[in-house]
């Protein structure tokens, strides 16, 4: 066999220059002090402090604590005072035999106070306990905002970690890639391969890099949507220990999951307090109808002249006016706004009946497939572990294979990728499941910081230039002439 030189593609030489600077890029940054990298449960207090929608929460909490105020105001006694003070000018022309005008000047003023407090007003009792509701459904509001922050602090986490063992394993990927592609230009120029292996290398080299630049853009996308969270571009984030076993529901039975979200989740505690409050609502509508009964009270002072006014020789008139009573009032007719407002209270008492069964329904269903993601998920972390120790077995096997002549070039770079593959399944099945523990803690509505201590338990600091996987580099291999060539069998 004649022996000839292949030809690079230009673009796989720029590419290579581009993810050689990444590459060192990456390095600069993975260089970044353990005592300056973050875990899980300092990136959930940084997101308490900083999250937009959490601090929103929390203001709208603490404007619906007021509102168990405003409805008891409603039950206690209203104060009001009044004063005032008047300059006249009085003009009085009469016209008899003669002509005559008058004209008075003078000053007059009065002050009071009144007091009133409801003795009997079914609409004011009802609006006080409407106002506890909704102090009580605001709490329930800002609990499900407060396991909301967790849950997409971790998701946020965790993406930027599933995102960083991705670029990891690809970029592991395209350098194993590169060797098998010089290791089979070497073996063509020396007359024990055919051009189809060097192109099926390139192929994979140029596609390892297509993936790992998509790859290094989705971590870039990962860190701002965490920076989203936080507030500012995370650093070095601490990872999930290496061979750390992930605990199963307890209880194990998933009826007992489901019943207690049924009850705990914060969705069907704020849809059973706004059933109430409709309950509350309709009786408001109907105590329209009622009779109102007050207890009142006033005092008034005033100061008018009488006669000449505030001239020399009049005189001046002091009143004093004081009340105390009671006051019945009983609505007849309002053109029939109190009938149409009964009739809107009840349907949407028979909406709130309905809203609260579908959150009861959506909290089992959420409890349901969080229950499954951590049983199915810690199976499947199972199964990806032992896939990744046959696949890193069957790449080391393909290339010796492929360097005593019965595999072919193709079998290695197909072994490499399903090992890039299962070591990135792998990442995204332990961090899934992971959040899928948080997800059910949050179905039964007692997800707090005590859940996320015990996930940040389970991770270490770690260099992301430490490779998940080793084996034999591409370039141990000598380029040999095979006794035979190898045919690739056809299925």
């Amino acid at each position: 066999m004649k022996t000839r030189n292949v030809p690079a593609h230009p673009a796989s030489s720029r590419l290579a220059t581009l993810l050689g600077q990444l590459g060192l890029a990456a390095g600069l940054m993975m260089s970044v002090s353990a005592a300056e990298a973050s875990d899980l449960l300092q990136i959930y207090q940084e997101a308490a402090a900083h999250d937009a929608r959490y601090a929103a929460a929390k203001a709208e909490y603490s404007a619906g604590k007021e509102k168990v105020v405003q409805g008891r105001a409603r039950l206690l006694p209203t104060i009001t005072g009044s004063a005032d003070y008047y300059k006249n000018n009085s003009e009085n022309q009469m016209k008899d035999l003669a002509i005559s005008k008058t004209t008075d000047k003078f000053t007059s003023s009065s002050y009071g106070a009144t007091l009133s407090q409801p003795l009997f007003r079914a609409q004011n009792w009802q609006e006080y306990k409407i106002g506890q509701l909704q102090t009580a459904l605001s709490a329930s509001a800002y609990g499900q905002a407060s396991q909301a922050l967790i849950l997409r602090a971790a998701e946020a986490y965790f993406n930027v970690l599933i995102a960083q063992d991705s670029v990891n394993a690809i970029s592991q990927l395209r350098t194993a890639a590169a060797e098998q592609l010089q290791l089979a230009k070497t073996s063509f120029n020396v007359g024990t391969v055919t051009v189809t292996d060097v192109h099926e290398a390139q192929s994979r080299y140029d596609l390892a890099t297509a993936q790992e630049i998509a790859a290094r853009n989705k971590l870039n996308v990962a860190n701002e949507s965490l920076a989203r969270v936080i507030g500012h571009t995370p650093d070095e984030l601490a990872g999930l220990k290496e061979g750390v076993e992930i605990s199963a529901p307890n209880p194990t039975n998933l009826s007992s999951w489901v019943s207690a979200a049924e009850k705990g989740d914060y969705g069907v505690q704020a849809q059973t307090y706004a059933r109430e409050i409709a309950v509350r609502e309709l009786s408001h509508a109907r105590a329209g109808h009622l009779p109102t009964l007050d207890l009142g009270a006033s005092y008034r002072k005033s100061r008018t002249p009488s006669g000449d006014g505030d001239t020399p020789g009049g005189y001046i008139d002091r009143n004093t006016d004081r009340r105390v009573g009671v006051e019945l009032n009983l609505p007849i007719f309002e053109g029939g706004a109190i009938h149409s407002r009964t009739r809107e209270a009840a349907a949407l008492k028979i909406k709130a009946d309905a809203d609260l069964e579908d959150a009861r329904r959506a909290a089992a269903l959420s409890a349901r497939e969080a229950y499954l993601g951590v049983t199915s998920g810690i199976a499947q972390v199972k199964a990806l572990e032992a896939a990744r120790v046959s696949s890193a077995s069957a790449l080391e096997s393909n290339r010796l294979g492929y360097q005593v002549g019965v595999r072919i070039n193709i079998d290695v770079l197909n072994a490499q990728s399903q090992l890039a593959d299962t070591v990135q399944q792998l990442s995204k099945a332990r961090y899934d499941t992971l959040l899928a523990q948080l997800r059910l803690k949050a179905a039964i509505g007692t997800l707090g910081e005590a859940d996320v201590r015990v996930i940040n338990a389970l991770l270490e600091t770690r260099s992301n230039a430490n490779p998940r996987f080793v084996t034999t580099p591409a370039s141990e291999l000598k380029p040999v002439r095979p006794t035979r060539q190898p045919q690739r069998q056809r299925h």
